[in-house]
């Protein structure tokens, strides 16, 4: 198994339990917050896919484009937003996330050993300081918003499915 394939897995393995918490949740679902102030569903799934984007952009990649606007829709400073239209589908969300996955992995499948080991630019230091460590990110970043998608679930009453 070579680095390639321990990250591919860590960004699937991570995208199928995302899937999973998220399967049965409806759109009106996607607003609950599962604490005052936490933030809602929807702007979590609008993070993942904007910062998805963002890392491997920053790291000099180029992936799909998303609509005008969205990143800036699902900044810090939207998160408290309760306004369902200010938010997207579920199924606009999957859309948008399945594009930029098929983007992160073909980029990562594309990559040599060397390619994971050039460092990302100053500003990713903190928590990326390698392109492979950007690359795994993605799914370390993705595990750690479906972590909060179970209070949600518990909240709403939802079966446990993992």
């Amino acid at each position: 198994m070579t680095a390639k394939d321990v990250i591919a897995n860590t960004i699937n393995m991570c995208h199928g339990v995302l899937m999973a918490y998220l399967g049965d949740l409806d759109g009106a679902d996607l607003m609950v917050r599962p604490v005052p102030k936490a933030n809602h569903l929807a702007w979590h799934l609008g993070h993942l896919v904007a910062s998805e984007r963002q890392m491997l952009t920053d790291a000099g990649y180029e992936m799909p484009a998303l609509p005008g606007g969205f990143e800036e829709a699902y900044s810090p400073e939207t998160a408290a937003s309760d306004d369902p239209a200010k938010f997207h589908k579920k199924d606009a969300y999957l859309n948008w996330m399945d594009e930029q996955r098929a983007a992160t992995l073909a980029l990562l499948d594309a990559a040599t050993d060397a390619d994971l080991d050039k460092p990302t630019p100053e500003s990713m230091h903190e928590y990326a300081p390698t392109v492979g460590i950007a690359f795994n990110m993605i799914g370390i970043h993705t595990m750690m918003h479906a972590a909060q998608f179970i209070a949600v679930r518990r909240k709403l009453g939802k079966p446990v499915v993992i």
